[in-house]
């Protein structure tokens, strides 16, 4: 919501599905900072496209509007990717990266590009390996005019990915900007712990952390690299914790091994935890081997 309003976006809405309530208890009076916050809540599961048209209707939004995915950490400037959107009179205008691997993502195909934006003829989600138009892939923030309502189906689901840009690429309105921000999808384990350990490195425009809370206990004792170390954890004497994010509460006890995990529970004296994630009611007992490829199917 931050960045969104560096953009110079006043009002956003939140669509949610499962699980609200701690997004209602978060932001109580609506607002978070200068933003006033509107809750769109799905009566039931509708995909990205049925989510968007729903929360957009709720609102009633009538005018050109953002949609940003809540799992992307990006230094993307809306503002401009709204007057490029503006320029080109898009109906829809995306926001693309290129990344090394695009098979795993929407894929995009420009036309006419310049400067980095261009209309889109192809759309292709999660392409097979070398069946990629190009490198670009839908970095997950769009510009909307209210007539893409009209073109999603009203009450079913229906993927924005799927179903409408596709459509609405072979109808020439969607034009993509692609610029080289910074950028992740932390909607998986590993990303989200890179993209909470890159607040440490220097490399986003507007972000960053301390690496270890004030409210945090480190024992003198703890060797800690590359990590970051919530409110009210605790890491006791003669750990070792590397390129790990340890959430607020959290517990790592003496001369445990914690490496590339993320841990909200309890890891206890002498265990060793490496690639795992550790939940909040989670506890590696004393003395025990925690790792990615020793993990049960259900861990």
């Amino acid at each position: 919501v931050r960045r969104l309003a560096r953009g110079g976006v006043t009002d956003v809405v939140l669509a949610l599905g499962f699980n609200p309530e701690p997004f209602l208890a978060a932001f109580p009076d609506g607002r978070c900072g200068d933003v006033a916050l509107t809750y769109a809540v799905e009566p039931e599961p509708l995909d990205t496209g049925g989510a968007i048209r729903f929360a957009a209707l709720s609102a009633g939004i009538c005018s050109t509007f953002v949609v940003a995915k809540g799992d992307v950490m990006t230094d993307l400037d809306v503002g401009a990717l709204v007057d490029s959107h503006r320029s080109r009179s898009a109906e829809v205008t995306i926001h693309l990266t290129g990344v090394d691997d695009p098979s795993a993502f929407g894929v995009v195909g420009l036309v006419d590009a310049q400067n980095g934006a261009g209309r889109v003829d192809q759309f292709v989600e999660k392409p097979d390996p070398g069946k990629e138009p190009s490198n670009l892939i839908n970095a997950g923030t769009y510009v909307f005019e209210p007539t893409v309502l009209d073109r999603i189906p009203a009450d079913v689901r229906v993927s924005i990915e799927r179903n409408t840009f596709p459509a609405l690429a072979a109808a020439g309105s969607v034009h993509g900007l692609a610029t080289d921000d910074y950028w992740i999808d932390a909607g998986v384990p590993d990303l989200y712990r890179a993209a909470n350990l890159d607040l440490l490195g220097g490399g986003r425009i507007h972000d960053s952390c301390e690496a270890v809370a004030p409210e945090a206990t480190v024992d003198p004792g703890a060797t800690v690299m590359n990590t970051i170390v919530g409110s009210g954890a605790v890491i006791e004497a003669g750990t070792t914790v590397v390129d790990t994010v340890v959430l607020p509460g959290a517990f790592i006890g003496a001369r445990a091994q914690v490496e590339a995990s993320l841990v909200m529970g309890r890891v206890e004296a002498d265990a060793t935890v490496i690639e795992a994630i550790i939940g909040a009611d989670g506890v590696v007992a004393e003395g025990d081997h925690l790792a990615f490829d020793t993990m049960p199917p259900t861990a």
